[in-house]
């Protein structure tokens, strides 16, 4: 199977097997425990917390480890809400329509809540504008959640930009962002970007799943809605998954290694399935000029996403119609309907994301079979 659904998950990095295998041999104390076995633990935890701080630039008090991307967005925007709570009846929320689920299902708890959520939309490409964020914020907006990179399209949205406008007009305002898919593709500054909040995950960079991080700006009002424990500075309870958090740890270390090599392979590869794109008829890219390299969005003109897929899957070839929380059961990416594109466009998407660990011939594997098909078809 060649496997071209990255954005959903990556397979994991060999030194990262290496790392948990060893961890799962020899640590089996507590981190809370204030015994030899669980000092040891808990000395792990803190070399891993301090190694992604140092790769995110900020301190590692600012990190808290979660169970992925899905809850370190849940905390943080329940967080922003129970704070927000304290100054207006009403707290408001201001996000985009092309955010992944795991902040639209939470802001869609936070209104059933008491809150009012407004939902910007995007033009083609998955473009926002900050004049529009700044037009809909109102005196009781709380909190701005604006994703980095998006997951569907690979668009870089203008976060720097938004942190800088809005924080000069408002500085109370909470600005989150979902940062999973910028951690693979980014270069980030925490510090200097200038947000109060970020969701990372691990299995993006070649790490386990069900691990990732929660990045709050020190000094930011932070409510746990998790509790009975002291864990994570009493921003989690819970015993930590300390072979996940060693796992993350490595990925992060090899991403900061391989980091050069793997920018300039995506590069490549993205440029090289661009081109294959042009060759086949009645194909559309969706993803912009300026995308992220590893993510490249496509729609085949009279051919579901359903049916393409399972042509592909047949032939040996993973992708996806879009978000792997959602593409269980193949519907219409709520991404492209929020940047307008028509309905036969959004019936007939195909997300392909690449990783360090594909390759040309892949690709090149996937250019015969798609001129095949169409030849043929």
């Amino acid at each position: 199977m060649i496997y071209l659904d990255n954005a959903a998950s990556t397979p994991m990095h060999p030194h990262v097997i290496a790392a948990m295998q060893s961890a799962m041999d020899s640590l089996a104390g507590n981190p809370s425990s204030v015994h030899q076995m669980g000092r040891q633990v808990k000395m792990r935890l803190t070399e891993a917390r301090e190694r992604l701080a140092d790769w995110l630039h900020c301190q590692s008090t600012e990190i808290v480890f979660t169970s992925g991307g899905t809850e370190a967005n849940h905390m943080a925007l329940f967080s922003a809400f129970l704070a927000g709570r304290k100054r207006t009846d009403r707290p408001h929320f201001l996000t985009t329509a092309i955010e992944h689920h795991a902040v639209l299902e939470s802001l869609e708890l936070i209104q059933e809540l008491g809150a009012d959520i407004t939902l910007l939309p995007a033009s083609l490409g998955g473009r926002i504008s900050v004049d529009a964020l700044l037009d809909a914020i109102r005196p009781q907006t709380v909190c701005v959640s604006l994703m980095m990179v998006n997951n569907e399209l690979g668009s870089r949205l203008p976060v720097e930009e938004a942190v800088q406008r809005i924080k000069s007009i408002r500085p109370d305002i909470h600005l989150h962002t979902d940062a999973v898919q910028a951690l693979p593709n980014l270069r980030l500054s925490l510090s200097s970007l200038g947000v109060d909040s970020a969701a990372f995950s691990a299995h993006k960079i070649h790490g386990p799943k069900g691990i990732g991080a929660l990045y709050i700006r020190k000094g930011q009002p932070f409510f746990s809605s998790l509790r009975g424990g002291q864990q994570e500075r009493k921003r989690r309870a819970g015993t930590e998954n300390i072979l996940g958090i060693i796992g993350f740890a490595e990925a992060v270390k090899m991403l900061r290694e391989e980091w050069e090599i793997r920018q300039e392979k995506l590069y490549r590869l993205n440029r090289l399935m661009r081109s294959v794109f042009q060759q086949i008829p009645d194909c559309e890219v969706l993803s912009p000029d300026d995308a992220v390299p590893s993510i490249l969005s496509t729609a085949f003109s009279g051919t579901s996403s359903s049916t393409m897929l399972m042509q592909l899957d047949l032939a040996g070839f993973a992708a996806s119609a879009g978000s792997a929380c959602t593409a269980g059961v193949i519907a219409q990416s709520h991404v492209l309907s929020a940047c307008g594109y028509p309905e036969n466009i959004r019936k007939s998407a195909i997300r392909w994301s690449l990783s360090v660990m594909n390759t040309e011939s892949e690709i090149e594997k996937l250019k015969d079979w798609l001129q095949g098909h169409f030849k043929s078809s």
